[in-house]
């Protein structure tokens, strides 16, 4: 937005040195972005922000000058001499819409059109605008000057004469103007005589009422219109304006009155008319609310990080119009005034205005560029993590420690999807979003493994030879059942070995990596076999924590994979509850001794059986144990299979004898077979 610096030097004393004007102006808030030297005038090309209507105009800027450079302000104070005739009895207003909340009108008879005195043209044209008429030119300049649009109707072509604001009738057109043929739909606001409308409210007025050479009467309009209104009407018939700019952007609602008798002044000065006798206003005091706020000086000097004189920032607040009043020893009491309602009103609290706008009236005064670099300051020491905290953490560092990547996806997917994998205690129907974000966000989750499984695709489909991926977030079960912290993994492809050889991923190594993670938590995993929807057939099993079901395991059916995909999804409550640090254990310092156990069963019988049954014998210095190979076959009797187990044995003090281990061997091979032995 284009400023002349010689119209604003009518208002303050300018410094000398445009280019200090600028970098204070930009200091302040209201970026001066170019200057162009002129015929004997700068102009400051400024970038005005949307919620600063106030200074889309000369004295709204000089006004932030003023107060920047210690220099007072001087605005125009309009001196009319009025004649008897009343205005009250030429023309008659009627509001019937609250969108125009303020409307003032004023009659100046016996007007000369004309050309506009040389200032008054060089003014407008130095900031970009035509010069048409005295009369028209009048009503710019004070646009230009204050801020408030102001429209003039020739007084004998209004039927009555008589003004309504109303919205536009179905079947109602305008001629603009731009000379554009307007068809009007019913939520335009307008202005209408007693017979047809005659101008846009807040955009453009009509050709049929518009101010010629013939013209010897004018009826000043100077209104305030709801700005969403005016915004709407603007969109609908596709105009900009320099009003509607300002219109829809909230201007000064008590500027009607001030703007309505500059122009009828300048009317009797410029044009040789004569002013009727007061004004017609119809006020509606009630939609402006007025607010306050209050500012403490020492939560300001320790918000800014700087100590601010009060006597300064007094000074600031007074002229910036918020006439500051003291309340207790650092208190201020500020109220809006009425040209920055639309900045503080929606950024209020039961009337109250936000303190930290108010803050920034003052910092940007004083300039952001004076607030000195400084880093935060560091505080005590917080109350620590919560228990939950830490234990997602151990499970981030357990599955990453087995070589797992994190993943994390939205907590909604498909309607179509949430059937696939059985979940984890899901109630009826699934939770619905209201406001979808697309197709495959409908409803909320209540299994982590269909969104884990795309995440594992879009690694497939760019080549990926092994996807090893988890997930920790909530379920949502449905209805009102709380939700259910999970933990899930998925795998598949291939990995080098120590021996850099290619070894696929298998069910057993997903089934070790959810064993390791509950030994992390001094935990115990079962599985059992069984058949979950969404698993390949005899793959699936389910998960068992202290006897109960707390998730599942098995081989995905996934024909985009040219690999064999294994997923699991427990829910995380299956961990150990309490708090606890994990226990350090010194390896022994002696040697191990190893040992195999070949035992023939049925082959219904599951690995879990026979490691409760190994644990529950008791063994003496058995560190570890484990499954070998399994193996059915040639010289194995139908329905049997041949699981061997090795067995690992340390003690702590001392170096084992063979014959200790060869007795524990045959206990563990007399109880094994007792429990599990074939039978035939």
């Amino acid at each position: 937005m284009e400023f002349s610096r010689n119209w604003l030097a009518r208002y303050v004393e300018l410094p000398d040195e445009v280019d200090e004007l600028a970098a204070k102006l930009t200091a302040a808030g209201l970026a001066v972005e170019g200057l162009e030297r002129r015929d004997g005038d700068v102009l400051m090309e400024v970038d005005v922000t949307t919620n600063r209507p106030d200074c889309m105009n000369h004295l709204g800027l000089a006004r932030e000058v003023a107060v920047l450079f210690d220099r007072p302000l001087r605005p125009p104070a309009a001196e009319l001499e009025e004649s008897d005739e009343a205005t009250a009895d030429i023309v008659e207003i009627e509001l019937s819409t609250p969108d125009c909340p303020e409307y003032v009108a004023r009659v100046v008879r016996g007007i000369r059109v004309g050309p506009s005195p040389e200032w008054l043209r060089q003014q407008l044209e130095a900031i970009g605008q035509r010069s048409i008429n005295n009369v028209v030119d009048i009503t710019n300049f004070v646009l230009w000057e204050t801020g408030q649009p102001i429209h003039a109707f020739d007084l004998d072509t209004l039927a009555g004469p008589k003004i309504e604001v109303r919205h536009a009738r179905a079947g109602e057109s305008l001629t603009t103007l731009d000379g554009e043929r307007r068809e009007l739909s019913t939520g335009v606001l307008v202005i209408a005589d007693a017979e047809r409308v005659v101008a846009l409210a807040g955009i453009m007025g009509g050709s049929e009422t518009e101010v010629s050479e013939a013209t010897r009467d004018v009826l000043i309009e100077s209104a305030h219109f709801d700005r969403t209104a005016v915004r709407l009407g603007a969109r609908q018939l596709g105009m900009h304006t320099d009003a509607s700019h300002r219109f829809e952007r909230g201007g000064d609602p008590a500027a009607c009155r001030t703007a309505a008798d500059r122009v009828a002044e300048l009317l009797a000065e410029l044009a040789g008319g004569t002013v009727t006798g007061g004004a017609l206003e119809n006020p509606h005091p009630e939609y402006f609310g007025t607010f306050e706020g209050t500012v403490d000086l020492e939560r300001l000097n320790a918000f800014a990080g700087v100590d601010y004189p009060r006597q300064r920032v007094e000074y600031y607040y007074r002229g910036l119009g918020f006439d500051p009043q003291p309340t207790g020893e650092t208190g201020l009491r500020l109220t809006v005034p009425s040209w920055r309602y639309y900045d503080f009103w929606q950024r209020r609290e039961s009337g109250e205005v936000w303190e930290a706008d108010l803050f920034e009236e003052a910092m940007r005064m004083f300039g952001y560029d004076m607030i000195p670099a400084a880093l935060p300051a560091i505080g005590p020491p917080d109350a620590g993590s919560s228990f939950a905290h830490r234990k997602r953490e151990r499970i981030r560092e357990a599955l990453a420690s087995c070589g797992y990547s994190e993943a994390i996806n939205f907590a909604f997917g498909r309607r179509d999807a949430d059937g696939l994998f059985p979940g984890l205690d899901p109630v009826g129907e699934p939770v619905e979003i209201a406001n979808p974000l697309s197709e495959h966000y409908e409803v909320m989750r209540r299994s982590l493994l269909p969104n884990l499984l795309e995440s594992a695709r879009f690694n497939l489909r760019r080549g990926a030879s092994t996807v090893r991926l988890f997930e920790i977030g909530n379920l949502f079960p449905g209805g009102e059942a709380d939700e259910i912290e999970a933990v899930a993994v998925i795998a598949g492809g291939s990995s080098p070995t120590a021996w850099d050889r290619q070894e696929p991923v298998d069910l057993f190594e997903v089934k070790g990596v959810l064993e390791s993670l509950f030994e992390r938590f001094d935990g115990r995993l079962e599985v059992r076999p069984a058949e979950p929807s969404g698993f390949v057939v005899g793959s699936g099993c389910e998960l068992l924590a202290e006897g109960a079901v707390v998730g599942y395991l098995g081989q995905i059916e996934e024909p985009e994979s040219p690999f064999a995909v294994f997923a699991a999804e427990l829910n995380a409550a299956a961990l150990a509850e309490a708090e606890h640090p994990e226990p350090v254990r010194a390896p022994s310092r002696f040697p191990a001794i190893s040992a195999d156990i070949t035992l023939t069963h049925a082959v219904d019988v599951p690995w879990s059986d026979l490691q409760k049954a190994i644990g529950e014998a008791g063994v003496e210095h058995l560190a570890s144990f484990g499954l070998r190979a399994r193996y059915a076959g040639e010289g194995v009797p139908a329905g049997a299979v041949n699981t061997t187990i090795y067995f690992l044995y340390n003690a702590a003090d001392r170096s084992l004898t063979q014959e200790e281990v060869n007795e524990s061997q045959a206990l563990l091979t007399r109880e094994l077979e007792r429990r599990y032995g074939w039978q035939g």
